[in-house]
């Protein structure tokens, strides 16, 4: 029971620290009732215990699953940690890209492709230093041993700036021979109506980063032909629901108006031209909501909880989850829970309050959900119990 009561001491400590500045509570008093593991979530729907498989990460971003059993976790300065048989290893993966780690920019996400068995490509996004800055890159790289080798850089996004927030950066494989990329509107809220630059987009490539004919732009004239939408302020939470045919995204706001949208081809998500939230010193953003031909959000959070990770739960682990979107909370420093009737919102549950700002959400081959946190820097694995 070691790890259950580690978990629950970084709990107390983050409590502590935070001074709880809010009214929230934990979701449920832990209970070490006679359930195999020790302490039991009882969450509305689907009991579960936290495995805490790794402590002291430093601003961890991205969370992928080897063949192997091991896992590989990106931290923000430019490493990439392993967590093998349940341990953090003090090796680490060598051979990583330089990064430009300018405030929100650093060594991003990190995904395998659907046929890694086969072709062994593992991508990356980091940003990257050049003339007049730094952008957003999508890169591919195998792995050998503990080394990454044969780098190919597939995308990177234009122009460079030397702002240091809204990199982005999610990836996400539809299964069809098809990449998704995010990007952030680099601080400049009219990039994002600006179909001539890469930022407060939604970029869709071939996996070998060609751009596919079928882009909604590209017979725009002066727009970029990669960009599959558009209007997206900072989207750090990407998932294609290959069961249902969806791409989903969340973003976030300014102060208030945190998105989820489900995004599809072509299609103006309205930043900044409608939002629920304000500019941080409380004047309006545009002063609208609402806009002719600008896409409403399935689900918005006033105040923000500044979206992190996302996944939509899968597989027979989690049979009361089944289609429910799972969304990391920095701010909040929580588990969003999110029920969907259809392709609408319905109903959220609050989860794991105060275990941190949880920057992944990621469901394992073997069907376990696993969390990144920052903060609190943890790598922790959500179990079922009956």
């Amino acid at each position: 029971m070691k790890k259950q009561f580690l978990f629950l001491s970084v709990i107390t400590a983050t409590l502590s620290l935070t001074g709880c500045g809010d009214s929230d509570t934990p979701d449920a008093a832990p209970d070490t009732g006679n359930q195999p593991g020790g302490v039991v979530i009882r969450s509305e729907k689907q009991n579960f215990r936290v495995d805490t498989l790794a402590t002291g990460l430093t601003s961890p971003w991205g969370v992928a699953f080897l063949p192997d059993g091991r896992i590989l976790i990106t931290e923000k300065a430019g490493q990439i940690r392993i967590v093998q048989n349940g341990r953090l290893l003090t090796d680490q993966i060598r051979g990583v890209p330089a990064v430009y780690t300018n405030g929100q920019g650093g060594l991003l996400d990190i995904v395998l492709h659907p046929d890694y068995a086969r072709n062994g490509w593992i991508y990356l996004t980091y940003s990257k230093a050049g003339a007049g800055g730094g952008g957003t890159v999508l890169a591919r790289v195998k792995l050998e041993g503990n080394t990454l080798t044969s780098l190919q850089e597939l995308y990177a996004a234009q122009p460079l700036n030397n702002a240091g927030v809204h990199f982005g950066s999610r990836i996400a494989f539809d299964g069809k021979g098809y990449v998704y990329l995010s990007t952030g509107d680099r601080g400049t809220p009219q990039n994002a109506q600006n179909l001539s630059n890469s930022w407060g987009k939604i970029i869709r490539l071939r996996e070998d980063g060609q751009i596919p004919p079928d882009n909604p732009f590209v017979n725009t004239p002066n727009a970029r032909p990669e960009i599959w939408s558009y209007g997206h302020r900072n989207v750090q939470g990407l998932f294609y629901d290959r069961g249902r045919d969806r791409l989903w995204a969340h973003e976030h706001g300014p102060r208030g108006g945190d998105e989820i949208n489900l995004v599809r081809r072509g299609l103006n998500y309205g930043w900044p031209l409608i939002t629920y939230g304000v500019n941080y010193d409380g004047t309006p953003v545009s002063g609208a909501s609402q806009g002719d031909g600008l896409e409403q959000p399935v689900r918005y959070w006033v105040p923000s909880i500044a979206p992190s990770g996302l996944a939509v739960v899968s597989g027979n682990l989690y049979p009361q989850w089944q289609g429910n979107l799972l969304v990391g909370a920095l701010v909040g420093t929580h588990l969003a829970r999110v029920e969907l009737n259809g392709d609408a919102f319905a109903r959220e549950e609050k989860l794991l309050n105060n275990i941190g700002r949880v920057r992944a959400v990621v469901q394992s081959p073997d069907g376990h959900i696993y969390l990144s946190t920052e903060g609190t820097g943890l790598l922790v694995k959500l179990v079922p119990v009956l």
